[in-house]
C-alpha cells in the first residue's frame, strides 16, 4: 500500500504531513503564533468585509473560506473568480479587504487582481504555497502554506493546506473580533491538531475503495457532484479534479439545484456524487444533512447511481446509495479537509483506469502565468 507509481498519488499521502508543517507555521502548540500573525492584525477592513479572488482548486478553497468567515467571524464574504475580478473597471466603494489564494504565488489572474487591490489602496492578504513567490511578497500581509513542491498538475496538498490555513484564519478573527469564546476556540484548536493523524489512518481505507469504485465507474460519460453550505465548495473540487485527471466530465452543484435542471442529465452513464456528512451538534448542518437524505431518497427512487461521502457509521445514507465511502466524524467547518480526500483518490484512479497521464494531464500547467 506504500508504493507511489505517481507524484499525484505521493502527494495526496502527503497530506497529514503538510497539514502539520502548515499549522506549526501559525499555531504553537494550542495557541496562536504571535509572530506569524503580526503582519495579518490590520489586513481586515473596519467593517470585516472581504472579497476573495482566486482560480481553479484555489478559488473553491475561497468558496469554502467564505461560508467558514462568516458562519464562524461574522465577515460579509464575496468570492470572485480571479480572471474576471480584473475585468471589471469600476471601483468597488466598500473598498473590502481582498484576499488572494494560489498555490504558486504566480497565477497571472490572481496576481493582477491582487495589484488592482492595491492599486485600489485596499488592504490585501495573499495565501500561496511557493515561499517568496510574486503574491506573497506583494500583498500587504502574506501567509505561506507548507504543502512542500507539488510535482502533479491536480493540486492535492496544496488545496488541503490552503483550507487548514483558511481555517486558522478563522479561527484567528474569531477569536479577535470575540465571536467565539476561548472554550470552543480550544476545542476547535484541538480537533484540528488531531486532524493529520485522524486522516493518516483513514488513507489506505480511502485508497483501496476508490480503487474499487473507480473501476467500477469507469465507463460514466460524467459525473453530478452534489453539496450543501460548506460541501458545495468540495463537490465543486471533486468535479474539478475529475475533469482535470481523468477527462471525464464532471460538474459540481448545490445538492437542491439537482432539480432545477441538472436532474435530466441522471442517467445510469451519468451518476451522481454526493456529499452527506454531517455535524450532528449543529442544527444548520443536521437540517442540510436532512435534505439531502430526502434527495437520496428520491434518487434511489428514480433508479440513479450515487455515491455517496457520509460519516463513519451513517447507515441511512448506505441505505440509500449505490455506494458509499465515509470519513470520520468532525465538526462542521473542518469537514472539508477530509471529505475531499476520497474524491482525489477516486480522481485518481479515474484516470489510471482510463490511461491517463496522471501527473501530467494535456493542456494544463502548474501555475497558470498568461491572462486569460
Amino acid at each position: 500500500m506504500n508504493e507511489f507509481p505517481h507524484a499525484m498519488l505521493r502527494e495526496i499521502y502527503e497530506q497529514p504531513d503538510a497539514i502539520e508543517r502548515t499549522l506549526n507555521l501559525y499555531l504553537d502548540g494550542h495557541n496562536f503564533n504571535s509572530k506569524a500573525f503580526v503582519a495579518l492584525a490590520e489586513w481586515l477592513n473596519p467593517r470585516g468585509e472581504v472579497l476573495i479572488a482566486a482560480s481553479g482548486s484555489s478559488r473553491h478553497a475561497g468558496l469554502a473560506a467564505e461560508v467558514i468567515f462568516e458562519d464562524l467571524c461574522g465577515l460579509a464574504v464575496d468570492v470572485e473568480y480571479a480572471s474576471e475580478y480584473g475585468c471589471r473597471t469600476a471601483a468597488n466603494p466598500r473598498r473590502p479587504s481582498v484576499l488572494v489564494i494560489s498555490q504558486s504565488g504566480e497565477t497571472s489572474d490572481t496576481l493582477a487582481a491582487l495589484r488592482c487591490a492595491r492599486t485600489g489602496g485596499q488592504q490585501t492578504l495573499a495565501i500561496a504555497n511557493v515561499a517568496g513567490s510574486t503574491m506573497l511578497r506583494e500583498a500587504s500581509a502574506a501567509m505561506p502554506l507548507a504543502a512542500g513542491p507539488e510535482l502533479a498538475i491536480p493540486a492535492t496538498k496544496s488545496f488541503t493546506c490552503q483550507l487548514t490555513a483558511l481555517y486558522v484564519l478563522a479561527l484567528y478573527e474569531a477569536d479577535r473580533l470575540g465571536t467565539l469564546d476561548a472554550a470552543h476556540l480550544q476545542e476547535r484548536i484541538t480537533e484540528l491538531r488531531a486532524l493529520p493523524a485522524r486522516i493518516a489512518r483513514q488513507l489506505d481505507g480511502w485508497r483501496t475503495q476508490m480503487a474499487a469504485l473507480a473501476a467500477k465507474y469507469r465507463d460514466a460519460a460524467s459525473f453530478l457532484y452534489l453539496g450543501r453550505g460548506v460541501h458545495y465548495a468540495i463537490a465543486r473540487e471533486g468535479a474539478l479534479k475529475m475533469k482535470e485527471s481523468s477527462y471525464v466530465q464532471a460538474e459540481g452543484y448545490p445538492a437542491g439545484e439537482l432539480k432545477h435542471g441538472p436532474n435530466a442529465l441522471v442517467s445510469e452513464k451519468v451518476p451522481l456524487v454526493a456529499v452527506a456528512t454531517v455535524d450532528r451538534s449543529l442544527d444548520d448542518s443536521v437540517m442540510r444533512y436532512e435534505k439531502t437524505l430526502q434527495l437520496l431518497e428520491d434518487m434511489k427512487k428514480q433508479g440513479a447511481r450515487v455515491i455517496a461521502v457520509a460519516n463513519a457509521g451513517d447507515r441511512d445514507v448506505a441505505a440509500l446509495a449505490t455506494d458509499c465511502v465515509t470519513v470520520e466524524t468532525a465538526s462542521e467547518h473542518l469537514l472539508p479537509i477530509p471529505e475531499v480526500i476520497p474524491l482525489q483518490l477516486f480522481a485518481y484512479w479515474m484516470a489510471v483506469e482510463r490511461g491517463v497521464d496522471v501527473d501530467r494531464p494535456r493542456n494544463l500547467s502548474k501555475a497558470v502565468i498568461e491572462a486569460q
